[in-house]
């Protein structure tokens, strides 16, 4: 069944809400500016306890940008609820393990697990898939495809994983296949809709319906989305149009982000009658 899963983006080493398709710089340069929704007074480990007090499993916490405060604050996460939190943003093999022993439930790997091919486009490098998930185990990994859609010479609609903030549209497209062969080496997966990330005018429902479609057998609830979440209402549209197979993220529609249109206990009611 379908349950809301909570998010912490940290972005130049706050708390942030960003819309995903503005990410075309670093954070280090106070000039390195993405258009934000939402800029918290209060630190990560503010959200941490707020999940951990109402038991909101499988959380994530991202690093966009490289920052070395970001470092820092998921860090503090960590501290507030180890072992529940999902850390992603800059994972390769170097440091997967590191973060595993601050206390991270799992690791997210994104534009690391793509290397350009022969014909100079970027493309999924299976072998580093299988050599990090051989050195911490799959059981501690997450494969984030997060992807845009790409509208074919024949009008038909594909969404392919997206990487360097979302800018780099790679070559991998999103199918039952691909997921099925990934999961031969990761635990679960988190996918955005960077096209519509950030923006509160809805889930990308097609895109939700596919992913339903597409779930390996065995990874029901090991899937989850992210991307213009609008509506309380919409854990229900994920759940039927999905089958309840892929979990929903909030972002800057909820109030604690500062959103006006959902409201934390409406979703956290949702996960307890569930």
């Amino acid at each position: 069944m379908t349950k809301f899963r909570g998010c912490i983006d940290i972005h130049a080493g706050q708390v942030k809400q960003i819309v995903g398709g503005s990410l075309t710089k670093d954070d280090v340069s106070p000039t390195d500016k993405a258009q934000e929704n939402f800029v918290s007074t209060k630190p990560s480990s503010y959200y941490a306890q707020l999940y951990r007090e109402h038991n909101v499993e499988g959380c994530h916490v991202i690093k966009l940008g490289t920052n070395p405060a970001n470092n820092e604050a998921a860090q503090l996460a960590l501290e507030t609820w180890p072992n529940h939190l999902q850390v992603g943003g800059g994972i390769t093999i170097d440091n997967a393990d590191a973060w595993l022993n601050m206390g991270a439930s799992h690791v997210i790997v994104t534009s690391w697990l793509f290397t350009k091919d022969t014909h100079d486009e970027w493309n999924l490098d299976m072998e580093r898939l299988i050599k990090i998930s051989n050195k911490i185990g799959k059981e501690n990994l997450v494969v984030d495809l997060s992807c845009r859609r790409v509208i074919g010479d024949d009008d038909e609609i594909s969404w392919f994983v997206a990487t360097n903030k979302w800018q780099t549209i790679t070559k991998c497209k999103l199918s039952s296949e691909l997921l099925d062969m990934l999961s031969e080496f990761c635990d679960e997966f988190l996918i955005h809709a960077a096209d519509v990330e950030g923006l509160c005018k809805g889930i990308d429902a097609e895109l939700v319906e596919n992913l339903g479609e597409w779930c390996p057998r065995g990874y029901e609830g090991k899937i989850t989305y992210a991307g213009g979440a609008k509506s309380a209402s919409d854990l229900a549209l994920v759940e039927q149009l999905s089958r309840g197979k892929v979990d929903l993220t909030y972002g800057s529609s909820l109030d604690v982000f500062g959103g006006d249109l959902v409201k934390l206990s409406e979703v956290l009611e949702w996960n307890e009658r569930k």
